[in-house]
């Protein structure tokens, strides 16, 4: 059985090396860890384009500024874009899998948005392979957005929840 930790240090030695594929057995556990392809660029980035939907009342003024709407917009939505990333934390996925916000259907959530928590919290359960790996918030602070849906696949690199720091 692998741990979570050890997993992690594999896919950063995986990720600073030019191998492309890494395959281990461990105790009749089998690991397989992919360098990801060009679409996880595209999943990443989801998030902000969100952000430009928030602002279509700014389009009306442009023809009274002399200003093209689509100028305004961007200029408009880098703010709110930029500003709460400058303090929030994001936990990633460390992994390929498919995310699980408690540990069976029955049980309630790890977290909840406004719940506290610390370094070595468990914030939901990641499966790979048919292991289940409990992934920890590694930050002291507060939840304040679950990024992904309870049974979506997620992948590596990917924002599933952001924390406000203590």
């Amino acid at each position: 059985m692998f741990k979570l930790s050890e997993i992690k240090e594999l896919i950063k030695l995986v990720d600073q090396t030019s191998v492309q594929e890494l395959e281990l057995e461990n105790e009749g556990a089998r690991l397989l860890i992919r360098k990801p392809g060009k679409t996880e660029v595209v999943n990443i980035q989801s998030a902000p384009i969100t952000h430009t939907y928030t602002q279509p009342a700014i389009a009306p003024t442009a023809p009274q500024t002399g200003a093209a709407p689509a100028e305004q917009l961007s200029s408009s939505a880098a703010v709110p874009v930029s500003t709460p990333a400058d303090n929030l934390h994001k936990i990633v996925s460390p992994m390929v899998g498919t995310f699980y916000r408690a540990s069976s259907p029955d049980n309630p959530a790890y977290v909840q948005v406004g719940d506290r928590v610390g370094e070595k919290t468990v914030v939901c359960i990641l499966e790979a392979m048919k292991l289940m790996n409990e992934l920890e918030a590694e930050v002291r602070g507060e939840i304040v957005e679950v990024l992904v849906e309870n049974g979506q696949l997620v992948e590596y690199g990917q924002p599933l929840f952001l924390v406000k720091p203590e």
